[in-house]
């Protein structure tokens, strides 16, 4: 029987790379079929938790920061199911830079991940939209669910390029921290409790996140053309916002989060082996 009391605590930093490492290696040697089938549960999961959302802030009347808190809170469904229940989500992938930057994986098989990840989430996001909906979902109280994710997606396609960028940007240097501490978590509700500040403060300042987007801009905009006929969200719009979401989530995950913590914890040890003999 092990009586080590570190044994309950959770991973120290160092370690937490070097596993992050680990995963990021077998993520990248995944089969393509298991790969897609994960993806596509993140995707659903991650769409859950935007309906969640949705239906928490409608018709609110505790005021923007508690509203959007509640709202927070909600979202962090989707990323506690995605790391208790398993799945493969594209944006906490970007972590999978880690391995790359050790040389222990190169650039095809994390562009080969990626890939995968990322089309497997978008057919489980819009999988989801079909499901919510036929059950109608966005009719409760009176068609204000229906109404609030029409403005939430006019929100998104109104974006700006430099704000659509760098509110990906920091998105994802919370999610990637979320994952990264449910990394470091030995036990299920420790899990949890490392996923909910991130997530919940993502959500709640209004950050962008590609693979959620693919949920709330196609169900906001099908929700646009039928109930105000005529359509108020940009198709150009909702394009741009996905596309430069997606690359600043890239960017937030990759430099901010794996590239700072590779440089801090493993950029010696492989200094170490290529002195090696």
């Amino acid at each position: 029987m092990n009586n080590d009391p570190n044994q309950n605590d959770a991973y120290p930093p160092a370690e937490i790379a070097r596993k992050a490492e680990r995963i990021g290696v077998t993520k990248a040697h995944t089969d393509p079929l298991t790969l897609l089938v994960l993806a596509m549960l993140a995707g659903a999961f991650i769409s859950l938790g935007a309906l969640f959302y949705t239906v928490v802030v409608t018709d609110s009347s505790l005021g923007f920061g508690v509203t959007r808190l509640l709202g927070g809170l909600s979202f962090s469904l989707g990323l506690i199911l995605v790391i208790v229940a398993g799945a493969e989500l594209f944006t906490g992938n970007n972590l999978i830079a880690m391995a790359w930057a050790s040389g222990l994986i190169g650039t095809r098989e994390v562009m080969r991940n990626w890939v995968i990840v990322y089309l497997g989430n978008v057919v489980g996001c819009l999988g989801t939209v079909l499901l919510v909906l036929l059950s109608d979902i966005a009719s409760l109280s009176d068609g204000a669910v229906a109404e609030a994710a029409i403005n939430i997606a006019r929100t998104k396609a109104n974006l700006t390029l430099m704000e659509a960028f760098t509110r990906g940007i920091l998105c994802n240097a919370f999610v990637c921290l979320a994952v990264w501490l449910a990394i470091g978590a030995r036990s299920v509700g420790d899990k949890i409790l490392a996923i909910i500040f991130p997530i919940t403060a993502f959500v709640t300042i209004g950050l962008e996140h590609s693979i959620a987007n693919w949920f709330f801009l196609p169900f906001g905009l099908f929700l646009d053309g039928l109930v105000d006929g005529q359509g108020t969200i940009s198709i150009e719009g909702v394009v741009r916002n996905i596309l430069v979401v997606s690359a600043g989530n890239i960017v937030g995950g990759t430099l901010l989060v794996a590239g700072v913590y590779w440089i801090a914890y493993l950029r010696g040890e492989r200094m170490r082996k290529d002195r090696s003999p």
